[in-house]
């Protein structure tokens, strides 16, 4: 090395730095900062502009860097992002779901989600019926009442809503559990989450049901209820048949048209009486 160069002070050849005064021991000291390319200056290279400093975690998209989000390594049920696959559908594939739901003959539902099953459909569905019937519950009982008694005053009755809650909301999660672990008893495939997507989307023939009921004519009603309560029932057991091998669990099917039209005569009595 050049003698000239060798005595210079070293803030000369790695330019100004503040020099720190050691109190104690009344000598200077400095600090010689270290180049990283990678954080200093900003990477600009390839004409990607605007992307700014590199932090210390690495470069944008390499590992875990700040390109990069996060990977989660917990999983399971007690893990949100893991249920977000089944919430992914947009208004047109829920449109047509629920549109396959009030053709009771078709039998071709769990076809259509075979790709994508979504719980969508049992959360929104499920928490709109339980309103539906609870408000339109107590409209009708209004009008039956003052129609046989023209000085009845309105009265809302909330226990129509903790009633509806728990009736609809354990109907639609126990029995779709409750025929799986059937069919995984008798040996047939099943899948929860295809359950739960079509006995979710089963429930939407109720919600104009509940607004017909409204009408305070009762051999009306019952005609309705009837009706559009076999209708689910058939949709229900037509699809549910894909699932089983054989005529012996025939049964089954016919249990799950029963219990479709137990709920809907349940929602009869006790919101339409």
């Amino acid at each position: 090395m050049d003698e000239s160069y060798a005595s210079l002070p070293t803030s000369h050849l790695l330019g100004s730095v503040p020099a720190v005064e050691n109190e104690e021991n009344n000598t200077s000291t400095h600090e010689v900062p270290v180049a990283n390319l990678q954080i200093f200056p900003p990477n600009n290279v390839g004409g990607d502009k605007g992307r700014g400093y590199q932090t210390l975690g690495g470069p944008s998209g390499d590992g875990d860097g700040p390109g990069q989000q996060p990977t989660s390594t917990s999983s399971g049920v007690f893990n949100i992002s893991s249920y977000t696959q089944y919430f992914n559908v947009d208004t047109d594939v829920v449109l047509n779901r629920i549109i396959s739901s009030i053709n009771p003959v078709s039998g071709d539902f769990f076809s259509k989600i075979d790709s994508n099953p979504d719980l969508y459909g049992l959360v929104w569905i499920s928490t709109t019926l339980i309103f539906v019937i609870a408000a339109f519950g107590n409209c009708a009982t209004y009008l039956m009442d003052k129609s046989s008694d023209s000085g009845t005053t309105w009265s809302f009755d909330v226990n129509y809503f903790s009633v509806a809650a728990c009736t609809i909301y354990i109907y639609a999660l126990a029995v779709p559990l409750a025929f799986y672990f059937l069919l995984q008893y008798f040996g047939s495939r099943a899948s929860l989450t295809h359950f739960w997507c079509m006995w979710g989307y089963s429930l939407f023939i109720f919600i104009p049901t509940s607004l017909l009921l409204v009408i305070p004519l009762e051999f009306l009603r019952w005609l309705i209820i009837i009706l559009l309560g076999g209708a689910s029932g058939c949709f229900v057991a037509l699809n549910l048949r894909s699932y089983i091998d054989g005529n012996d669990l025939m049964v089954v099917c016919t249990a799950a048209f029963l219990l479709q039209m137990v709920l809907a005569l349940f929602i009869k009595v006790w919101f339409f009486p």
